[in-house]
């Protein structure tokens, strides 16, 4: 029996809204608050292996408290398959300062060699707005996974340019990248700031790409577009736009198709359910558009209730287990007399259609303009 996800596409084909800030963050804390960023260290498979880090897609940035104390480095173990792709991951000592850990790791590749038993370390870098690196503040501007830039970021970004002086150029003609010709990446969103001077008249001069995720199509177009565009306020000196492009879908890894029945199992296969299993992707993997699925084994009692649930196999993730674990233990069967053992039910996270917000412009929750005086 099967169950898919394919419902939760409205939740799911745009950026997420910010979730709260971590560690218990007030909303009027975040404004003293400091910028944490992840790194990963080399990877060690098969008891010898080493492979740089700097393959791993670097994890998502959060707000957190100035003085917050340094977590220890968070542990993740995988394998690799033949592609070079990280499956069965699983986090050593999970906590919740940041959940996008494994499945920045779950979007990254490696050389194409299968290998098993690998493990690598994740450390955060805490950093108050007045020393966080200006290129990691414009990175999480466009994943604000845990609330608005503070103002001291938004400062610390504009600290060389007259963009920001008030009043602050307005767009008189604003042009937009090619978007429909620019490939996305699986597992990762990818976007380009563009920085810019402007003349007299309002022209954008000395165009020129700043920072970005890499996607030259993305970078050309980016530039392509603010040359095209115009701007109030005269001459203006190091300013900053941002295109974006959401991430494309990774598929799951294959699923196996036959899986083994306990010889004493006596669940049926055309069980009803009375109470179906609430269907919702793991937010985290949703982000990145990063699908998965699991195999959970359970019992039922006579008056239905679901217990002794287990994850036999889940990918590429066992986040994905664990989210399959909690729809099917909330979950009830019609009732029967002696209820049944050896259930087997089969979850796929399917994400829904490429077909909006899959591109646009503009940092988030930049503050507004201030008004002309």
């Amino acid at each position: 029996m099967w169950l898919s996800i394919l419902a939760l596409s409205a939740a799911l084909t745009a950026a997420p809204p910010p979730s709260h800030p971590p560690m218990g963050i007030s909303q009027r804390s975040q404004q003293a608050s400091a910028l944490a960023t992840w790194g990963a260290g080399e990877v060690r498979c098969e008891g010898s292996v080493v492979i740089a880090g700097d393959r791993i897609r670097r994890p998502f940035s959060v707000l957190t408290y100035p003085a917050a104390a340094q977590r220890p480095p968070m542990t993740l173990s995988f394998d690799i398959d033949a592609s070079g792709r990280p499956v069965s991951i699983k986090a050593e000592n999970r906590y919740h300062f940041n959940d996008d850990v494994a499945p920045a790791l779950a979007a990254s590749r490696f050389p194409a060699v299968a290998r098993r038993g690998c493990s690598v370390n994740f450390s955060a870098d805490i950093r108050p707005m007045s020393t966080a690196f200006p290129a990691d503040l414009v990175a999480y501007t466009m994943m604000p996974t845990s609330g608005p830039l503070p103002p001291e970021g938004w400062k610390r970004i504009r600290q060389d340019g007259t963009c920001g002086d008030g009043p602050r150029p307005q767009p008189r003609l604003r042009a937009y990248p090619d978007f429909a010709s620019i490939a996305a990446t699986p597992g990762a969103k990818d976007w380009s700031l563009v920085a810019y001077d402007t003349d007299a008249g309002g022209k954008p001069v000395a165009v020129r790409t700043a920072l970005g995720t890499g996607n030259k199509a993305l970078d050309a177009e980016a530039v392509k577009a603010v040359r095209k565009s115009r701007f109030s306020g005269g001459g203006r000196k190091a300013c900053l736009y941002p295109y974006w492009r959401a991430p494309a879908t990774l598929p799951a890894p294959p699923m196996p198709q036959d899986l083994p029945r306990p010889a004493d199992a006596t669940c049926a296969a055309d069980r009803k359910w009375v109470r179906t299993p609430e269907l919702q992707f793991p937010a985290a993997y949703g982000r990145r558009r990063i699908e998965g699925w699991a195999v959970v084994s359970f019992d039922t009692a006579p008056w239905g209730a679901v217990g002794n649930v287990q994850v036999l196999e889940a990918q590429p993730s066992d986040d994905f287990g664990r989210q399959a674990a909690q729809m099917i233990q909330r979950a009830a069967v019609a009732s029967s007399p002696q209820g049944s053992t050896g259930c087997v039910e089969r979850v796929k996270f399917v994400m829904p259609g490429e077909d909006k917000a899959q591109y646009g412009e503009g940092a988030q929750e930049e503050p507004a303009p201030e008004p002309a005086h």
